[in-house]
């Protein structure tokens, strides 16, 4: 399976006076332990943000969030829906959050964060999900099917909310992803991968939602969960980081082994620039409207960051060079 390197980009024109990381450290749990209540809050608070959790202690059942230093990677099923595939937090840290979001989960930003920018967040699948997708259970099928070839995905988009409002750009990330022609291609996410938020823009809450290719008549058969840590939030707003509406953008393949292909809607042209894990630009290229192909033969393996610059919008997305 494909390993995605952790990135970090930010945007060049994003200024922040100062910044805060939520890493779930101060909860204090030792190696293997869990908080799946969050007791009268109904809230996980670290750093400036709240993970909200609804717990029933009749049935030891919870959505939401919940807090983990569990190190098992190896266990599938339903039983082991508390651990990161990684086997600990990102960073080598011990400690991460868990999304349990059948129904979505949100982030909720507090004290100075709330209005602001989130600048990044590190991503990863639960053993749950990746054991699930990578072997299939009584409940979900294996990706790919026996052939190999199914084009199945498992993919969260985050959104942002600002006052009450839904905001119409979003995030998307592929936690698995088969969809390609050559099948050594496919992967399923099995490191903490760095995801640039700015582009949402300022926010008092983030919205994750999950999409599948397995679904029966109740909905996603994958198990619908995934871990979060170092969810880093400005402690102020910031103008700049106000982006118009990003249009359909789309960019392929990813993984890719010699180049690009992006087709860029409408009829403003835009700048694609590619950068290293550093911020580094290693590409800048002008593209026109329509299909555009950048060229990869001087870029090494690794994975990288695509950002797209008109003068109405800004579009980034993560990719992987074999």
């Amino acid at each position: 399976m494909k390993s995605l390197k952790t990135l970090l980009f930010f945007l060049p024109t994003l200024q922040l006076s100062a910044q805060t990381v939520a890493d779930f450290e101060n909860f204090n749990l030792t190696a293997g332990d869990y908080l799946n209540d969050a007791g009268a809050s109904g809230k996980f608070e670290s750093g400036n943000v709240l993970l909200p959790n609804d717990y029933n202690a009749d049935f030891d059942a919870w959505s939401g969030w919940a807090i983990s230093a569990t190190v098992d990677n190896t266990t599938p099923g339903y039983l082991n829906q508390y651990s990161a595939i990684t086997g600990g937090g990102a960073d080598g840290s011990k400690t991460y959050a868990v999304a349990y979001a059948y129904a979505g989960a949100v982030v909720q930003l507090s004290d100075e964060a709330a209005g602001g920018v989130v600048i990044r967040l590190d991503l990863t699948n639960s053993t749950y999900a990746y054991l699930s997708m990578l072997e299939g259970d009584a409940f979900s099928k294996k990706f790919g099917g026996e052939s190999g070839d199914d084009p199945d995905f498992f993919k969260v988009t985050i959104k942002k909310y600002l006052n009450g409002q839904l905001g119409t750009d979003s995030i998307n990330f592929y936690l698995a992803d088969y969809r390609f022609a050559n099948n050594s291609q496919d992967y399923i996410v099995d490191t903490w991968t760095s995801l640039n938020l700015t582009p949402l823009g300022n926010a008092d809450s983030l919205l994750f939602t999950l999409t599948s290719t397995d679904v029966g008549i109740f909905g996603i058969n994958t198990p619908t969960y995934f871990c979060v840590d170092n969810v880093t939030t400005s402690d102020m707003p910031s103008p700049a980081a106000e982006v118009g509406q990003v249009p359909q953008v789309a960019v392929f393949p990813n993984p890719t082994t010699d180049f690009l292909q992006i087709r860029l809607p409408g009829e403003q042209a835009a700048t694609a620039c590619i950068s290293d894990i550093y911020g580094k630009i290693l590409v800048q290229q002008k593209i026109a409207p329509g299909m555009s192909k950048i060229d990869l033969a001087g870029i090494p393996a690794g994975a990288f960051s695509l950002q797209i610059r008109s003068g109405d919008y800004s579009f980034s997305q993560i990719f992987i060079k074999k």
